[in-house]
């Protein structure tokens, strides 16, 4: 394949849109690929991704943006492009528990995620082995009382100096600082242990036992300066019954875990996610 440049916008709906989107990329001697569009009618919003081929593209990527100001102003664009050829540098983090950890590498080396994971980083020592299996450099960050905000600014310096461009928390059980997150805005995915917005906090497998749910469930999320309370990226369930344990239903979401978390990564990675009011728009 090509390679492509795809384009995510949103703005609000008025007529006009696509005709003036797709004349551009013809003018400048772009193939569309495909184009993919949703119009929110409750908040009157207009939301598009558009995947080209940049074959006879006249624009270099230091050019596109003064030439498509213009369309910008007119319909009063919020946009981002992103291109095929240019590979994300993913940072995974991880505590005890590395089935989704195993399960993105695995991914990885098999070509689903198209990404360079240059860095592991980890609050315990145990997954040392797999980062050395997979020849993958490995940062043990322990988490020690009183010593939270150091222990953070020497992770964002090793993410820095990574050239990090996308987190994803494979079931990395420590809650992370605003500060933290604001140097990575809907750059950090985490995986949840429950169908938010229930059970939020440590222990949702525990509180949805006592309750006997009768689903239990994972989600992937953007994450925000409020606990499990970001941007739903996916959720995925199964069936229980009066009969599981609570051992059972661990081992029932942990599948469920790796499913979500790893569709998160791939779209997010292919630039099909866009972030408005608190909710994400996914185009498939």
């Amino acid at each position: 394949m090509s390679d492509t440049a795809i384009l995510l916008l949103h703005c609000p709906d008025q007529k006009g849109i696509v005709a003036a989107l797709a004349n551009f990329v013809f003018r400048h001697g772009g193939n569309i690929l495909s184009c993919d569009q949703y119009q929110d009618t409750e908040y009157g919003l207009f939301f598009m991704r558009m995947q080209w081929s940049l074959d006879d593209f006249d624009l270099t990527r230091e050019q596109f943006s003064g030439a498509f100001a213009p369309l910008t102003e007119k319909f009063n664009l919020q946009w981002k492009i992103a291109y095929s050829n240019v590979r994300e540098r993913v940072a995974i983090f991880v505590s005890h528990y590395q089935h989704c950890l195993v399960d993105l590498l695995y991914r990885h080396q098999i070509g689903e995620l198209t990404c360079d994971i240059p860095l592991i980083v980890s609050n315990h020592p145990d997954a040392e082995i797999t980062a050395n299996h997979y020849g993958i450099p490995f940062a043990y960050t322990p988490i020690l009382a009183g010593r939270k905000s150091e222990v953070e600014r020497q992770q964002i310096t090793l993410l820095k100096d990574a050239g990090i461009g996308l987190i994803v928390l494979a079931r990395y059980m420590q809650i992370l600082s605003p500060e933290f997150v604001a140097h990575f805005p809907q750059r950090i995915i985490n995986v949840h242990h429950s169908l938010l917005p229930a059970f939020v906090g440590a222990n949702p497998y525990l509180a949805a036992y006592k309750r006997g749910v009768r689903l239990i469930g994972a989600t992937s999320h953007y994450v925000t300066d409020i606990l499990d309370d970001g941007p739903i990226i996916e959720q995925s369930t199964a069936r229980t019954t009066h009969r599981d344990q609570l051992e059972d239903l661990k081992q029932k979401g942990r599948d469920q875990e790796r499913i979500v978390l790893s569709r998160a990564v791939r779209w997010h990675l292919e630039h099909r996610i866009l972030c408005s009011s608190g909710r994400t728009i996914l185009f498939e």
